[in-house]
């Protein structure tokens, strides 16, 4: 792959309106379970399946891009320090014009990125302490039961809680 300033443009915008897609879902799957609506929630996770898939297309071609720069611009000081060149360095050597404009893209690439890790952790790390705190409910509750569990039909289920749904009757 040849280097090519306006492909690497293309394919960061891409990247980060996949990021911005992925954004909404995400909040919008995290709404639906602090809201416990359950109806569009398949739909939601096939998307973010969907547009975690297109994402990583991109990003497999941002990486050949990357490549085809570091091959524009290698030197052999690199080799001499053993290290590979960031991509801040390559972008440097670029004319002006386009090193301010892939540095401000890759900026807000990893920006989204980041902001896109941080709100799946602190979902993740949501959705664990109500698995704990209902499994400590449970147990305390209904402490006979040994830390097992058991279906509508009286066969004994797994104890991951993965997925529950009580009844007023409990």
């Amino acid at each position: 792959m040849m280097w090519d300033f306006e492909r690497c443009v293309s394919v960061f915008k891409q990247e980060i309106g996949l990021l911005q897609k992925l954004s909404l879902v995400q909040d919008s799957v995290h709404k639906a379970v602090m809201e416990r609506e359950w109806t569009d929630f398949e739909w939601k996770i096939a998307e973010i399946n969907q547009l975690g898939a297109e994402f990583a297309v991109m990003d497999g071609e941002r990486a050949g891009i990357f490549a085809a720069l570091k091959e524009k611009f290698f030197t052999q000081e690199w080799l001499a320090n053993d290290s590979e060149p960031s991509f801040y360095s390559l972008a440097a050597k670029l004319p002006p014009d386009e090193c301010r404009e892939l540095t401000g893209l890759f900026r807000e690439l990893k920006m989204s990125t980041l902001k896109l890790k941080t709100q799946n952790d602190i979902f993740t790390n949501y959705l664990k302490e109500i698995k704990t705190i209902t499994a400590a409910w449970l147990e305390a509750i209904i402490p006979a039961r040994g830390g097992k569990l058991y279906t509508g039909k009286g066969r004994q289920a797994s104890a991951e809680l993965h997925s529950m749904v009580l009844n007023q009757r409990v």
